[in-house]
């Protein structure tokens, strides 16, 4: 079934949502937005995505894409106005590598972390300290660059914000004294952007009927 434009079925608190969000947000494409609960995922969502989670992005040919990174691929394919991709796709290879760590081991780590209740096996400070592996590679690579390729924000710092975001948060106060002030700062900026805050705003349930919202 073709529609007129593309749909974005997102989770407001989702990390993979908002890198998706971002990016659709930041190509100028027209994507209408429709914000569900993930304990009560609509049937159109579903049967687009195998995997009965989101982001789903609907496309206007039928078909959809149900994997975060490959819709913030697919917005910046479309149109990259601030050149997040890089001259030639300069960042692609290496934000991909990145992304790889992030959504495996980190993810994986994260997790742990952010319920290490569940978890009893290790403490959660031993968890945390897993993570902090690749805290510790962002920290490095902020040493080098403002943003984590470069001196401008590219789809690498879009890909993994949110989640270093989760785990900021999961005890606060130990990250704000952390010795990780480059990634704190990096973190700040982008939280601060409009663009993040545009995109962090509260949006109703879909549900069919509702008058569309559109990124």
């Amino acid at each position: 079934m073709t529609m007129d434009t593309a749909v974005l079925y997102s989770f407001r608190r989702c990390p993979y949502c908002m890198r998706a969000h971002m990016a659709l947000k930041n190509s100028g494409v027209k994507v209408e937005l429709r914000e569900v609960e993930l304990s009560a995922m609509p049937e159109q969502a579903l049967a687009l995505s195998e995997h009965a989670t989101v982001p789903v992005l609907a496309l206007t040919d039928g078909s959809a894409i149900d994997e975060s990174w490959d819709i913030v691929k697919w917005a910046l394919a479309q149109n990259d106005p601030d050149h997040w991709l890089g001259e030639n796709n300069a960042f692609l290879l290496d934000a991909e590598i990145l992304i790889e760590t992030n959504d495996y081991s980190f993810k994986a780590d994260l997790d742990h972390y952010k319920y290490a209740d569940r978890y009893p096996e290790h403490s959660e400070e031993y968890y945390r300290e897993k993570c902090e592996e690749f805290i510790e590679e962002l920290e490095d690579m902020l040493t080098e660059n403002t943003y984590l390729l470069a001196d401008q924000l590219s789809l690498a710092d879009i890909g993994v914000f949110p989640f270093i975001r989760q785990f900021s948060l999961v005890d606060k106060e130990w990250f704000d004294q952390a010795p990780y002030p480059r990634v704190r700062l990096w973190l700040s900026d982008l939280i601060s952007s409009d663009l993040f805050q545009d995109v962090f705003q509260k949006h109703e349930l879909w549900k069919a009927g509702d008058t569309a919202v559109y990124i």
